[in-house]
């Protein structure tokens, strides 16, 4: 049997050695095709400080270990060797050495002061920072230490130093900031050298708010500082730090801004360098936890478009965000201009959900030969770009597209033979990559990109699926934290929106973010440090919830679009927003509780429990009836009440009934917003309507998951409806076609579709209990879990289901098989085959007789009246569609007498006779 260490992990950014801190937590995932296998015994080294290290764990830790060793010191670079000893009493062999460098200071080591443009000519004034310097003798380590209020890149002696963009991103720059760690002791050189920095505004001079009150929050001008530390072989050091010494000039790009794009003029050459001015100090910036930016991908032109006004637009067939490379030849002075859009509408570029986010950037040729650029410190979200003032003709294969966000390591995947589905969850892979861009997002295209709490509470599960998250948010918390207030959490995070605001589902994101880390990489450390958060937001809620134990009356985003909202007021949905805000105080104190007693705070967990204990009986006396209604008739109330376990156990049943008969009511179209979409299938699924979730899932007209889908689709949209059947934009004046939130539903196909999910904190212990769903041929998910990869895969071979599991090494899981057998199971591949769940069966004869539930359970019946109604009576096949409560004690005939004159009722009747001869003969 093979035994072996894949990888040794450490808690640095992707593709990184630098840690952050002194002790830096560490683990391994160990390779075995052994059965059933478990860790006894793992021996850790540690070389490279002076000395070597030792340490050896009994029994099975291996995720997220604690550091055993002395701490770091800055600069300190070691390696990490393990090897391990199973139950089998095998033992591997000695791991690949796993560099670890401290790319943290020693408290007192920053004394770079910050510097900015003395003498800006206006705002947001891009520039270029110089320092010249001399080395004078045999360097053994040169590191850069930098940091900007503004985005920056730093090159010595004209080589970039790294391939970061847009560092270091985005944090509430008024109270934390991020510096880089760069080793660049292979770029100086004997005697003179420069340390050049180009430098623009992006977040820090960006005009937050929204029409006539945005404003810059951080200032008008972008800071810069620095220091780069040379350590000669003698045993000398030399610090470079930004002072008044440093000099300034305008370089080629003239002005430049997240929403309005960037200008760059080839033909400038940075002269009139300048002294610079000593501004006011960043605060002391901190080592990166959080992934860098990169450039994660290129896509080239699928087609370039002629449109009907005479424009030459370019479609790269998948909505992204990033901007272009061009490479261009032409005269001197020539301006080529690139607009940005998500979408056409009837066959123009669609720019006006971007709002006043001009999204456009220009290049100024220098008459050079061929010329390459790319912006370099915006980004856009797009799938068209408008191309004007090319000189000769275009070759598509001159312009790319460059896809850029937080470069973080892909650990999920699902497939399934539904090519819609498959298409859906791809969506959602791509609204994350690009919404993960520093922070979080709601969209990337409009005068917005704001880390809104609310949509990243509900997408964290997906999201901690498909990427390797766990920095990404570690980091973004703790600026939540920072930008609390008196224990309120703001809408978005870093706050830019003015005082905060308490809102249920966006300011929970302080108690459901850090659980989630937990459940997906057993963080408890991350879920530790923000107990206080967590414990400052309930406290908060529970005050405004008063005697009654109820969160009522206050301002509220509420299920934010719910697709019978009107397009201008998106809070006005079906379900009572008290009863959203009342859900989310029970839930957030229950995941307090939860914190608490994992940390070991046990008087806390008590008191938590207790107080959501309250808050349930408090919900249920007000909100649910003894017979299993709500009072807000609605699928999220429901969802609600059964998907946070508020409702009790013999009530449960009731309200999953009444939800999957309003789903059906509703003609299998889903009625959701923000808060009930990511939880309405649990909530199905849970209380014995799979058949219902199905429908709903598959439903492809408008609202529905797959209507984007059908409409074309490359990412989740906003709104269900952000583009109208016609092709038209949606009237509202917030539409966005990039918005992750939507499809948090990836994760019940990841963990109930496939069937695979945590049943341990880290995947220690899977759940595997996969769901065939009628009409799917297969469908699989793989999860690159702490303890290495875990697969499930379900597929149906004749009458029977045939599922094949892997469970990594030094885990277990515990299964649940489609015809209801459970057993528990040790690592390994696993196949197990069952009788496949019996089908709905073959429909029945359909007539005027059968009743509007009747029709709507029968997609070929159904279908068939929406052509025969399409053809004759558009308007009246629209009615029927959109507006029909497909009860069971109404009948079809009932309804048409209503609805369709005596021709268009017989013809209907004509198709169902078709209909029913067409299944005698089958």
């Amino acid at each position: 049997m093979s035994l072996v260490i894949e990888r040794v992990t450490i808690d640095a950014p992707y593709g990184s050695d630098m840690v952050a801190v002194p002790e830096p937590v560490i683990g391994w995932v160990t390779g075995t095709d052994a059965p059933g296998w478990t860790q006894v015994r793992a021996e850790l080294e540690l070389g490279g400080a002076g000395d070597v290290q030792e340490h050896v764990i009994e029994g099975r830790d291996s995720v997220r270990v604690r550091w055993p060793f002395r701490p770091l010191g800055p600069r300190d670079e070691v390696t990490l060797r393990v090897r391990v000893t199973g139950s089998d009493a095998e033992t591997s062999e000695w791991s690949e050495p796993r560099r670890i460098v401290a790319g943290f200071l020693a408290e007192g080591e920053w004394q770079a002061s910050s510097i900015a443009v003395a003498a800006p000519e206006g705002h947001a004034q891009p520039a270029m920072l110089r320092r010249d310097f001399e080395v004078d003798g045999e360097v053994r380590r040169a590191t850069l230490y930098a940091t900007a209020v503004g985005v920056y890149q730093a090159a010595v002696n004209g080589a970039d130093v790294d391939d970061q963009v847009l560092k270091p991103g985005w944090t509430p720059y008024q109270a934390r900031t991020v510096h880089e760690t760069t080793d660049v002791t292979r770029l100086l050189q004997q005697g003179e050298n420069e340390l050049l920095v180009r430098m623009a505004g992006a977040w820090a001079t960006e005009r937050f708010g929204f029409r006539e009150n945005a404003a810059p929050v951080y200032g008008d001008q972008p800071r810069f500082a620095a220091q780069l530390l040379i350590e000669y072989a003698d045993g000398r050091s030399e610090a470079i730090v930004t002072d008044g010494s440093w000099r300034s000039a305008q370089g080629q790009i003239t002005a430049s801004g997240l929403y309005a794009g960037e200008d760059h003029d080839a033909r400038r050459a940075p002269a009139d360098w300048t002294p610079v001015s000593v501004v006011d100090d960043i605060p002391v910036p901190e080592a990166r936890i959080s992934p860098f930016v990169r450039r994660i991908e290129e896509i080239g032109v699928v087609e370039v478009i002629r449109t009907p006004s005479g424009k030459t637009v370019l479609d790269f067939g998948q909505n992204l965000v990033g901007r272009l490379r061009i490479r261009v030849s032409g005269p001197a002075g020539t301006v080529v201009t690139l607009r940005h859009a998500e979408v056409l509408e009837h066959g123009e570029l669609g720019t006006r959900p971007l709002r006043a986010a001009a999204a456009t950037d220009r290049y100024t040729l220098a008459g050079e030969g061929v010329e390459e650029w790319e912006p370099e410190f915006t980004f856009h979200g797009f799938r068209y770009a408008e191309v004007d003032g090319w000189p000769g003709e275009l070759d598509a294969a001159d312009v790319t597209a460059v896809v850029i966000h937080s470069d973080m390591e892909r650990t999920g995947w699902f497939d399934t033979s539904h090519e819609l589905v498959r298409q859906l969850h791809q969506n959602v892979v791509w609204g994350l990559r690009g919404n993960f861009l520093s922070v979080p997002t709601d969209c990337p295209q409009r005068d917005e990109r704001l880390g809104w709490t609310g949509d990243i509470q509900v997408f964290a599960p997906t999201a901690s699926f498909l990427y390797d998250v766990r920095g990404f948010l570690d980091s973004w918390l703790r600026d939540l934290e920072i930008d609390q207030v008196d224990g309120v959490v703001p809408f978005v995070v870093p706050n830019v929106l003015g005082p905060a605001r308490a809102a249920a589902a966006w300011g929970d994101a302080a108690t459901v973010v850090p659980s989630v880390l937990h459940e997906r990489f057993a963080d408890l450390d991350t879920l530790a440090r923000q107990f206080d958060s967590m414990r400052a937001w309930t406290d908060v809620i529970v005050g405004y919830s008063g005697d009654r134990m109820l969160w009522e009356g206050m301002f509220q985003f509420g299920d934010w679009l719910d697709p019978d909202a009107p397009p201008q007021h998106p809070a006005k949905a079906k379900t009572s927003a008290d009863i959203v805000a009342s859900a989310y105080l029970f839930r957030s104190a229950e995941l307090t509780a939860r914190a608490a007693a994992l940390i070991g705070r046990e008087a806390e967990a008590a008191e938590y429990s207790a107080i959501a204990e309250r808050v349930r009986r408090a919900f249920l006396d007000e909100y649910v009836t003894r017979s299993g209604r709500m009072v807000s008739d609605a699928q999220t109330a429901y969802s609600l009440a059964i998907a946070f376990d508020i409702v009790e156990p013999e009530r449960r049943q009731a309200l999953g009934d009444r939800l999957a008969e309003l789903t059906r009511l509703s003609g299998y179209r889903i009625g959701t917003g923000f808060v009930g979409t990511p939880i309405i299938q649990d909530a199905l699924t849970r209380t014995g309507h799979l058949d219902t979730a199905t429908r709903l899932l598959t439903q492809t007209e408008n609202p529905s998951w797959l209507y984007p889908v059908t409409m074309g689709a490359t990412t989740i949209w906003e709104r269900w409806d952000s583009m109208l059947p016609d092709g038209s934009i949606n009237p509202g004046q917030m539409t966005s076609f990039n918005h992750y939130a939507l499809g948090a539903i990836a994760d019940w196909l990841h963990r109930s579709v496939a069937g695979l999910a945590p049943a341990a904190p880290g995947y220690a212990r899977l759940a595997i209990a996969p769901h065939p769903l009628e009409g799917f041929d297969f469908a699989e998910a793989a999860h690159l879990t702490p303890y290495g990869e875990a697969r499930v895969r379900w597929e149906r071979s004749g009458a029977e289901i045939v599922v094949d599991a892997v469970v990594p090494p030094n885990t277990e899981a515990d299964v649940e098989l489609p015809d209801g057998q459970r057993l528990a199971v040790g690592s390994g591949s696993h196949r197990w085959s069952v009788v496949a769940p019996a089908s709905s069966g073959e429909p029945g004869r359909v007539g005027f007789e059968s009743s509007l539930a009747a029709i709507i359970d029968d997609r070929d019946a159904y279908q068939a009246i929406v052509e025969v109604l399409e053809e004759l009576r558009p308007a009246a096949a629209e009615d029927f569609r959109t507006s029909t409560e497909w009860g069971e004690r109404v009948s079809l005939g009932e309804l048409f007498a209503r609805l369709l004159g005596p021709e268009p009722r017989a013809a209907v009747e004509r198709r169902l006779r078709e209909l029913n001869a067409e299944r005698s003969t089958q």
